[in-house]
């Protein structure tokens, strides 16, 4: 019933064949679902490291600004003085470097944030093609080959259907004209043997009654050629129910495929769901991404105040010098480097 190589094939170890090819298939997508929870939870840690980094440095850049106010604290009777003499002429020029440090690091740190943006959308973008153009391949493949194998199950139904109608109604014909010839003879048999007992009584035997018994036998002969016949044709009907067993074994096979064919669509709907939800998971987080650049942003700019504060603020008006000032002792614009808010390294 079946053909070696075909991919149309019902034969039972070429369904077997497909059935190993579909279930690889079904382990490779099982495989590359739990790659892609992999890559989530990666992702997951790394946020959560970013945020955890992020408190760190908050908390060190908090305990750092207190010891400076307290330093400042205990230094600022002894500078006061001398903050008097020359601060009239060193302020404005302090202003300008500290603006243009200001200037330089915010520059960097935009450029850092928008780097940084570019490459997560790229990174997004690639993933979503990549993702979309499998499914739709997946989706193609299984469709083509179910539509492949239940056209030619229901070609190899329809054909053995329409050769066993033609068979049964030419051995039913056979068998009538079988019957009738039987029955024909059987009546002449006893017509024969009527005549035969009829003439035994009245004694009258002569050579036509010899004849006639010649012929009887002869017509023996053929009543038992035509049961052989019809022996022989009753094997053949045989053969043809076990024809039409064996059609119906394999549509129930044909069935079983196509509950097998349903359950692998089933399976192909359960990824496409798994899909859809990871890529809501992936949009969550590309949300909490963007939000946690923009706190990155207000923490930067914050940064950036409490620079300008530190340098500027209260430095203007030095008759508002005191030792409860929360201002910080003035320092080289080397040292300026020492009040950026950590870099935000990408995913």
């Amino acid at each position: 019933m079946g053909c070696s190589g075909s991919r149309l094939c019902t034969y039972p170890p070429c369904a077997a064949a497909r059935r190993e090819e579909a279930l690889k298939q079904h382990k490779e997508l099982s495989q590359e679902l739990v790659n892609l929870r992999g890559e989530l939870v990666t992702t997951s840690a790394a946020c959560e490291k970013l945020e955890r980094d992020r408190n760190e440095l908050q908390v060190a850049y908090e305990g750092f600004l207190q010891k400076l106010n307290e330093q400042h604290h205990s230094d600022l009777a002894e500078l006061e003085e001398r903050l008097k003499q020359f601060y009239t002429a060193e302020c404005e020029k302090l202003q300008s470097i500290c603006i243009e440090e200001a200037e330089k690091y915010k520059a960097q740190l935009q450029e850092q944030v928008d780097n940084l943006n570019i490459t997560h959308e790229n990174f997004k973008l690639e993933l979503e093609n990549s993702h979309s153009e499998k499914v739709e391949e997946l989706k193609k493949e299984y469709e083509s080959s179910f539509s492949e194998l239940k056209n030619a199950h229901e070609s190899e139904r329809k054909s053995l259907e329409e050769s066993f109608k033609e068979k049964q109604e030419l051995l039913e014909k056979k068998i009538d004209e079988l019957k009738c010839e039987n029955e024909s003879l059987s009546e002449k048999l006893k017509l024969e043997e009527q005549k035969q007992i009829a003439k035994e009584k009245a004694n009258l035997k002569n050579p036509q009654i010899m004849y006639l018994e010649q012929e009887l036998e002869s017509l023996k002969a053929v009543l038992e050629i035509k049961n052989e016949k019809l022996h022989q044709q009753d094997i053949k009907l045989m053969k043809m129910e076990k024809l039409v067993e064996n059609n119906t074994i394999l549509m129930d096979k044909l069935k079983k495929v196509q509950q097998e064919n349903e359950e692998l669509k089933a399976r192909m709907d359960k990824h496409m769901e798994l899909s859809r939800q990871l890529s809501t998971e992936q949009a969550v987080l590309q949300e909490s991404l963007e939000k946690e650049s923009k706190v990155n942003k207000r923490l930067s700019m914050e940064n950036e105040e409490l620079l300008w504060k530190l340098h500027n603020g209260d430095l203007c008006s030095p008759r508002k010098l005191s030792p409860s000032s929360p201002s910080v002792p003035l320092q080289s614009p080397r040292n300026s480097g020492n009040f950026s808010s950590p870099t935000v390294s990408p995913r």
